[in-house]
């Protein structure tokens, strides 16, 4: 199948281009971004050797329809989805923190109290829970945002003593963070789907703040299904959940996580298109819509395309 692992642009007005983890990022007359969400795969801040395809799109067009049913909360950075797999939007000036929220004791948290911590981010957890439990209310734990390597956790007692973000901006994501994972939660469960935790990502133009990035997406958030929930806490047993974790946990039992020394397990075809749908079945169970593969058209010649005739129309 075809997947994007990479590309190689040229834009009229293009003045930088980008290459992160999973996108490929264009500035066009140092005003917009056109973004390009790649088939690429990163797990412990790994990019890993095979892309998945239709991964990218499933990211884009879910972040797509999350930032326009948000948009009463707070702006977004979009000006146009003209590809299935780009988005192009305004620069906005990034805040050096992404904001972190959790409902849920799962994942890295989860990993941490395992351990003994009690605190995350310097935010406190009772004893007594185990992984999974629903948490006595969210909260925020916010992490470095870093360009290469690992992201770091970071208190928001930190985060105002190192002045990475001032006060008042950071009192408005805060607030801004808490609005979304509500809004997050009651759509998720309209479908039957719990929203466990996620992460969120602001910028700046001028005094306003923006949300930027996705949102919402398998990549940035963990659910778990809400049907038989309560049954597999009560049993301790794993929950059924949709998110990027079950590639971890793949990675995890066959000896990586990111670590020196480490080497990325095989990535056979079987893996590669598991994990696709699992991608694919996100998709459709959180918009509660059809997902519409594309056609036969080169994906790279069809991408381009669509790419430049958004722009013409800037």
């Amino acid at each position: 199948m075809d997947a994007i692992k990479e590309t190689h642009f040229n834009f009229p007005s293009q003045s930088a281009y980008y290459k992160g983890k999973v996108r490929d990022v264009y500035t066009i007359a140092d005003k917009y971004l056109a973004m390009v969400v790649t088939d690429r795969i990163s797990a412990f801040d790994v990019v890993l050797p095979e892309p998945i395809p239709f991964k990218g799109q499933v990211l884009n067009q879910i972040a797509a329809k999350f930032l326009t049913v948000t948009a009463d909360i707070v702006p977004n950075w979009v000006l146009s989805v003209p590809d299935p797999s780009v988005t192009i939007g305004r620069i906005c000036e990034p805040f050096k923190v992404e904001m972190v929220i959790r409902g849920y004791l799962a994942g890295h948290a989860a990993r941490e109290y395992a351990i003994g911590k009690r605190q995350v981010c310097g935010v406190s957890l009772p004893d007594g829970l185990k992984e999974n439990d629903i948490l006595p209310e969210p909260i925020i734990t916010p992490t470095t945002k870093a360009s290469v390597g690992h992201d770091e956790d970071i208190s928001r007692e930190d985060i105002l003593a190192k002045g990475i973000v001032s006060e008042a901006d950071y009192v408005q994501l805060e607030s801004y963070t808490r609005q979304l994972f509500a809004r997050g939660t009651e759509i998720a469960a309209g479908q039957g789907l719990i929203l466990v935790d996620t992460k969120y990502e602001f910028g700046k133009v001028g005094d306003t703040i923006y949300l930027i990035d996705e949102i919402h997406t398998p990549d940035s958030s963990r659910y778990f299904y809400s049907d038989g929930y309560a049954e597999r806490q009560e049993n301790d047993e794993p929950q059924k959940q949709l998110s990027k974790e079950f590639v971890r946990k793949w990675l995890i039992e066959n000896g990586f996580q990111g670590k020196d020394g480490q080497t990325v397990p095989e990535m056979t075809r079987e893996i590669v298109l598991s994990i696709s749908e699992r991608y694919i079945e996100l998709y459709q169970q959180i918009t509660g819509e059809a997902f519409v593969k594309p056609g036969d058209e080169d994906v790279l010649q069809r991408v381009e395309r669509n790419i430049n005739t958004a722009l013409a129309e800037l």
